[in-house]
């Protein structure tokens, strides 16, 4: 099977359902937590190129509600959004799933099972 790692905050109620729903299904994986281990400029163009900026920034977050209305009105592209995540990775949407073959944004127990089968 091709390696699975899960990328998010541990004490995010989403990351733990993710992290539980893994484990329940018997899938091995690799926890990143990007508050304690970073995030590289590279790996979040990557995402943004793959799925599309304005779906791995989280605009439902308490942290997008408290930023600037001029900065999240300055937020109208990839690069922009990428500059701002690299200040706040809460605005990463949880979980990020890289499965070998792609990544996976948010959690969808179905749309996960499915890429997941794709692979193994």
């Amino acid at each position: 099977m091709a390696s699975i790692k899960i990328y998010g905050i541990p004490n995010c109620d989403t990351i733990k359902k993710t992290i539980k729903w893994f484990e329940k299904q018997g899938f091995e994986y690799a926890f990143h937590d990007y508050k304690k281990e970073g995030i590289k400029k590279g790996k979040l163009q990557e995402w943004c190129r793959k799925a599309g900026w304005e779906t791995v920034m989280n605009k439902r977050s308490t942290t997008w509600r408290e930023t600037d209305p001029l900065v999240q009105a300055g937020i109208t592209n990839a690069n922009a959004a990428i500059g701002l995540m690299m200040e706040a990775h809460s605005l990463i949407k949880r979980p990020v799933i890289e499965t070998g073959k792609g990544i996976i944004v948010g959690f969808d127990e179905k749309n996960i099972l499915s890429q997941l089968k794709q692979i193994t």
